[in-house]
């Protein structure tokens, strides 16, 4: 038998390969040289197929999708939220007088206070078709759907999330919807009145009759509302940074000086008069806004670490704050003759 024909398993250099001394050990000779190696050890385990480290945990549930998916998913939320809008736009429209009494109130009150007519002008025929039956009750239903909005912004970044993150569904719309209606709330009540009174104020010395357009009020109403109540997410939106680890609630304690910064900036921008007082207004709670998002990122963190934040000792404060708060008020109206009026300061003789 010629060397070529041996069989491969023997030990004997396979044919083409004597010329680069390689040789083909058998498997018996292989394990042999493993056991010599690594004794009674157990030799080091294969890595994953999937190159990982055994697979996390975390990863359970988390689901797996293609660009085009994600196109389809967020084309299927848009159709959802714009559908919520407009079952809510039906319903706002069977009100729509009396939405706009209650948005014209503020102008009403304004004009008066100055001793003006209370009355708004009409300049082209559609106008008031257009803000009463049309524009109006768009963003009515903007407000009464955002519940619904924001749930259909989380059923779509939800997929991205790990299994326990999911959990924070329903505080996140609860949360979410709440401070932009309380936004409006605190726009309508408080920085929209008395800046459209410092507005139509200016040339009452001056020998100007103020002449407001429903068009022109109505703009400014919808800018300062729907303003104040997105800048009211801003703890909302903290939070959500905390939560993908982009920042941290030390890295926003050491910066606040910036962010105070800025919230003025916005403050000037977004507040429809120039003076201090009503930027103040606007600019302290969005301040307030600013540390309640860096305590819930606090919080975020806390929950991460498996450590508990002291919620009997600071509701106990905090009660006693609101009991003390609360009989000032009592002896403000029983004693003192102040009455409790629904705009700042609230309390007036």
């Amino acid at each position: 038998m010629n060397p070529t024909d041996e069989p491969l398993g023997s030990g004997a250099p396979a044919a083409g390969s004597a010329s680069r001394g390689l040789t083909i050990p058998s498997p018996s000779a292989a394990i042999e040289a493993t056991r010599r190696r690594f004794g009674n050890r157990k030799p080091p385990p294969s890595p994953p197929p999937n190159g990982g480290d055994g697979g996390d945990e975390d990863d359970e549930g988390m689901l797996r999708m293609s660009f085009l998916q994600h196109l389809e998913e967020l084309r299927s939320r848009i159709i959802k939220a714009v559908i919520g809008v407009g079952v809510a736009f039906a319903g706002s429209l069977l009100f729509s007088e009396q939405l706009w009494h209650f948005v014209v109130q503020p102008a009403r009150e304004a004009l008066t206070t100055l001793g003006y007519k209370d009355q708004l002008t009409q300049i082209e025929p559609m106008e008031v078709f257009n803000i009463i039956w049309f524009k109006l009750p768009v963003v009515c239903a903007i407000f009464l759907s955002c519940p619904w909005i924001l749930y259909q912004v989380w059923a779509f970044i939800s997929p991205g999330l790990y299994k326990k993150e999911r959990r924070w569904a329903v505080p996140f719309i609860l949360t979410s919807a709440g401070l932009f209606i309380l936004g409006g709330v605190f726009a309508y009540f408080v920085v929209f009145r008395y800046g459209l009174t410092f507005l139509l104020g200016i040339g009452r010395g001056n020998y100007v009759v103020p002449m407001v357009t429903i068009t022109e009020y109505f703009d400014l109403f919808v800018n300062v509302v729907l303003g104040v109540g997105l800048v009211f997410e801003m703890p909302v939106l903290i939070f959500f940074l905390a939560l993908l680890r982009i920042v941290t609630p030390s890295f926003l304690l050491n910066h606040s000086r910036y962010a105070i910064l800025i919230i003025f900036i916005i403050a000037a921008v977004v507040t429809p008069t120039p003076d201090v007082f009503n930027l103040m207004l606007f600019a302290l709670p969005m301040c307030l806004l600013f540390y309640i998002g860096i305590f819930a990122s606090y919080l975020l963190v806390l929950h991460r670490e498996n450590r508990k934040f002291p919620w009997r000792t600071t509701m106990t404060i905090v009660l006693g704050v609101l009991v003390l708060l609360g009989g000032i008020v009592y002896m403000a109206v029983m004693r003192y003759g102040f009455k409790i009026v629904p705009h700042w300061p609230f309390l007036t003789r």
